[in-house]
């Protein structure tokens, strides 16, 4: 696992080598918790590792996949953040999600069998792509493996729910920031310090906010010692203070 202190992205050789061991997976593995459960190490698994296929690097801007492309695989995010989104028939886009190290993109493509957006690199990006037929029928010899898919379709559907409620900005942007300071403190990432891969404009989008109200905001909580920030980088200063602004969006 990454230390502590990581700031995310963390770049370099030794990450995108990174395949773990004989016995052990990736540190970024999105499905090695689901199949440790099961008592299966990565020799055990290597059914599942003869699928694998290693994507990468991608740069900023080259397409994982297209609305409309035929799907058969999902794409678990193995170094790098992925954005998904789609364009209306106006030409606007809309960001449906930024995607980091172990989380999946194309499980919503299941349902029609074609990819129902699009996802994009914005960093170098490296994905690990499994054969979606195949790992489904692997899935049904592992219990733990099929929650854990179900898990991770269910939170899609909640996290593109959560901003469609009427919260103030401030609110937004703190669930936002505490969103992500939890996802990559999970994959060993420092919780208090990263960069913010996307764009002001990416964000402002994704909050349903205009691009102005996002750097006002983000201004304010540097004002109010709640952040430091420095171009792209970012420190939490105040995490109880943003947590508290973050609880009216998670609701927890």
């Amino acid at each position: 696992m990454n230390s502590p202190g990581v700031v995310f992205p963390r770049t370099g050789p030794a990450v995108m080598a990174d395949d773990g061991d004989a016995l052990t997976f990736c540190s970024t593995c999105a499905f090695s918790q689901a199949c440790m459960s099961e008592g299966m190490d990565k020799a055990a698994l290597m059914d599942l590792h003869v699928l694998v296929e290693h994507v990468g690097p991608l740069h900023p801007g080259e397409h994982v996949f297209r609305e409309g492309d035929a799907f058969g695989a999902i794409a678990a995010v193995r170094a790098g953040t992925v954005k998904t989104y789609q364009v209306d028939r106006n030409g606007h886009e809309q960001v449906l999600g930024f995607h980091l190290p172990g989380e999946v993109i194309g499980l919503n493509a299941i349902h029609d069998d074609r990819y129902p957006c699009n996802a994009v690199a914005l960093d170098t990006v490296m994905l690990c792509r499994f054969s979606f037929p195949k790992i489904a029928l692997l899935a049904q010899r592992l219990p733990n493996l099929q929650q854990h898919l179900f898990r991770l379709m269910s939170r899609d559907i909640g996290v593109a729910s959560l901003f469609a409620r009427d919260n103030t900005a401030d609110e937004r942007m703190a669930a936002f920031l505490i969103g992500l300071s939890r996802r990559l403190a999970a994959r060993g990432f420092s919780p208090r310090r990263f960069q913010l891969t996307m764009s002001r404009t990416d964000i402002a989008n994704y909050l349903r906010l205009a691009p102005e109200t996002v750097s006002r905001v983000l201004r304010r909580f540097e004002q109010e010692g709640v952040l430091h920030i420095k171009l792209r980088d970012v420190e939490v200063l105040d995490m109880e203070r943003l947590e508290a602004l973050a609880l009216a969006v998670l609701r927890e």
